[in-house]
């Protein structure tokens, strides 16, 4: 099952990409980010309330409660940066750049919780950097 939301946010996210480009159009890249974020804020909170989960804000951890903040933190930075670019460049150019974060993701599992890093991996990465040089020059 975690193959089908994962191709789900993958499609969900190419969508994100052609409607954000569209909608940016002559809007501040920072403002066009908070309007998303608000909008993803409401849908994440509409989500929580529609399964019943808000009673289990309580029993979050301090360390959950930290990393999550700085998770949330890392997510509005790229965001910012994400909406910037769009802005400036061809989405066609962005997108591959921006999923270079596959390869990054995978070196700092690798080195922050001891994920294996195997020859299928090293291929993976390899493979999405040239292919993001090929589509970017």
């Amino acid at each position: 099952m975690w193959f089908v939301f994962a191709l789900l946010s993958a499609v969900f996210a190419a969508l994100t990409s052609i409607f954000a480009k569209i909608g940016i159009d002559g809007v501040n890249s920072n403002l066009a980010t908070a309007i998303r974020t608000t909008v993803v804020l409401a849908m994440a909170w509409g989500m929580v309330f529609l399964t019943k989960t808000q009673g289990g804000i309580i029993a979050i951890s301090r360390k959950s409660w930290i990393f999550l903040i700085i998770s949330g933190l890392a997510t509005g930075a790229s965001w910012l940066c994400y909406y910037r670019a769009i802005q400036m460049g061809e989405v066609s150019k962005v997108v591959p750049i921006d999923k270079l974060s596959v390869v990054i993701t995978l070196a700092l599992a690798f080195l922050f919780l001891h994920e294996q890093f195997t020859v299928k991996s090293l291929v993976g990465c390899v493979l999405i950097g040239a292919g993001t040089l090929v589509m970017v020059l």
